[in-house]
């Protein structure tokens, strides 16, 4: 039987447009059985801690997006009521965090700063770390090895053999979503290729990045099949062997 779990997505936005009940059983019925619902900004990290909260086998990030940095520089008391979450039932992981350079909606500075807040908020509680690097990765990797022991994934992976390789010798895991099956560019999906299966997880980053060949729906969670489907076929893997690697890659970085 085939199980996969979907390592990102936003389903507990409050404008998700579908029933999120229909939404887990649908998932449910192709096989993602588990899903992990990743904050954004201070109030969405509260929304995913209530979203899971009695929903089994869902399971919440808390974060701050460096699109939001602006919001968040020195703003003391929403940093301390989010390093608060960090306790809270169901919290597996800090993030999305990171670098995004390609908007720069934040400041680079206020984005260099939230980063270093989260990474210190993930390591005082011993969790993961959900990364969202964008054009930015020569200011990330300086600032990610000044934390001994940070562990994670890079979100939505869609780069080249070189940052691949700065991925994999930290040990960080690489997320892989629907870009992966519409991407134009033949290094990205070299890099794909070249993941080892120890170190993949899937993901969809549900509503976004809807795989073909069902571009422009709703993304869902049960779309990580297709791209499990894509990927398989690109790797030249099983799917039950990619499926079976991939979620119990997801379990054992976010310790369920």
């Amino acid at each position: 039987m085939i199980e996969l779990f979907d390592t990102h997505c936003h389903i507990h936005f409050p404008d998700y447009p579908l029933e999120p009940t229909t939404v887990i059983e649908s998932a449910r019925a192709v096989g993602v059985s588990r899903m992990l619902c990743v904050g954004c900004t201070l109030e969405d990290s509260e929304d995913a801690i209530s979203f899971v909260a009695d929903r089994p086998n869902l399971w919440a990030t808390i974060g701050l997006h460096p699109h939001e940095a602006k919001r968040y520089d020195n703003n003391k008391t929403s940093l301390a009521h989010f390093q608060a979450l960090a306790a809270q039932p169901k919290v597996v992981a800090v993030g999305e965090t990171g670098l995004d350079y390609y908007y720069n909606h934040s400041p680079r500075a206020a984005q260099q700063a939230l980063l270093r807040f989260q990474l210190e908020v993930g390591q005082e509680h011993d969790l993961p770390f959900i990364f969202h690097v964008r054009d930015a990765f020569e200011d990330f990797w300086p600032i990610f090895d000044e934390y001994t022991g940070a562990r994670g994934v890079v979100h939505s992976f869609s780069s080249d053999q070189r940052q691949l390789d700065e991925v994999l010798k930290r040990g960080l895991y690489v997320g892989l979503n629907g870009i992966m099956t519409f991407t134009k560019q033949e290094s990205q999906l070299e890099a794909a290729k070249a993941v080892p299966l120890d170190k993949l997880l899937l993901e969809t980053d549900a509503p976004f990045l809807t795989p073909r060949p069902l571009r422009g729906t709703i993304c869902e969670p049960k779309h990580v099949r297709v791209t499990a489907e894509f990927l398989s076929d690109l790797r030249g893997e099983s799917l039950a062997s990619l499926s079976a690697a991939t979620t119990a890659n997801a379990m054992a970085l976010f310790n369920l």
